[in-house]
């Protein structure tokens, strides 16, 4: 049986929501995704995706777990808090139309990068477990938005090419790399070859090599003000944004900055301690993850990650690769890299 793909609509009911895709793929496609054990489940959007179903196990599925988790990385990124991605009279890319129907929504973009969400992720099919699909940033002024979902089902995978490529990188220690930057041409070579081994349907794993530190990847929207500004802020000081809206705030908090990020500190102890008894774990994962909130710098905690995956559609994709309008692949490092390149290694996989 060939791979299956699906299209999914999906509408969240609040700002921040999950919706269970498994469930949606059902009442939308009837049973066509039964007869996979695998499947890849793909975000369309910079606000939304999905956790590894490791994570997701870990958290039981459940809202009962996964809520505690997200509020974590809402409190260290909180909506309102001085981002220059909101100062939407700063956006020159944006007519004055879209500015009045843009939303300031930083901190969703923040949040999805620090929590470790991704715009795919792979799920083995187990005894009607759900995949989680969760949305920072689903009801905005005009409205509640209107999300695409993909899931490409399947049986088995297999390598069917695997090579290296070396990005350029400015001097700057602190900076990030859009990989869609057609003068970059990476985009180009991952599609050239997709279509010289004729793959309809897989996914292509970028990891960076063992030897590259103090360097990560997610995939997102590339705009200057937030990833040149807000994220590299936090970069620099991880807790700017929890301490500008924190509970126990000064009138003017950047005048004495280290009692400010003592204060900031105190708030995320208590918020890690509400979270760890809502959860009710002693020890995991988990609880090694949100105690690294308390440790600089910033690599510490957030969750960038050392890989991304792009899901490959010769039905629907661009040159064979499938991604919503505004997501970028894109390499953030922290510390200056040598000879000012990183190496990742590129996997193309094909589904059957």
């Amino acid at each position: 049986m060939r791979p299956v793909e699906l299209s999914l609509s999906l509408e969240p009911q609040a700002r921040y929501d999950v919706i269970d895709v498994r469930r949606a793929a059902r009442e939308q496609h009837g049973d066509a995704l039964d007869e996979y054990p695998r499947g890849l489940y793909c975000s369309h959007h910079t606000t939304a995706g999905f956790f590894e179903q490791s994570l997701a196990a870990r958290l039981e599925y459940s809202r009962e777990y996964v809520d505690p988790f997200i509020e974590v990385f809402q409190r260290v990124f909180p909506e309102g808090a001085n981002y220059r991605h909101d100062q939407l009279d700063l956006r020159t890319e944006l007519s004055d139309e879209e500015k009045r129907q843009e939303s300031r929504n930083a901190d969703s973009h923040l949040a999805y990068i620090g929590a470790g969400l991704r715009n795919c992720a792979t799920y083995v099919h187990r005894d009607g477990a759900p995949v989680l699909f969760i949305d920072l940033d689903g009801v905005v002024p005009s409205g509640h938005r209107s999300r695409r979902a993909t899931v490409l089902g399947y049986h088995s995978e297999e390598t069917v090419r695997s090579w290296e490529m070396a990005l350029p990188v400015s001097p700057h220690p602190v900076d990030s790399l859009n990989l869609r930057d057609p003068r970059l041409g990476f985009l180009d070579e991952i599609g050239a070859v997709v279509r010289e081994h004729g793959v309809e349907h897989g996914r292509v794993d970028v990891a960076l090599l063992a030897s590259e530190r103090h360097v990560g990847l997610t995939v997102n929207e590339y705009e200057t003000l937030l990833m040149q500004h807000d994220l590299a802020e936090v970069l620099r000081q991880p807790l700017r944004f929890v301490a500008a809206k924190g509970r126990n705030m000064l009138r003017d908090p950047w005048g004495i900055p280290v009692k400010t990020l003592d204060y900031a500190k105190y708030d995320l102890v208590q918020l890690f301690n509400e979270a760890m008894d809502r959860l009710r774990i002693s020890e995991s994962a988990l609880e090694r993850l949100l105690s690294r909130f308390l440790a600089l710098p910033a690599e510490r905690f957030l969750r960038l990650k050392r890989t991304l995956s792009l899901p490959v559609s010769a039905t629907s994709g661009r040159d064979g690769l499938l991604y919503g309008t505004y997501q970028s692949p894109i390499l953030v490092q922290w510390r200056k890299a040598e000879g000012q390149q990183r190496k990742v290694r590129v996997s193309l996989v094909r589904f059957r």
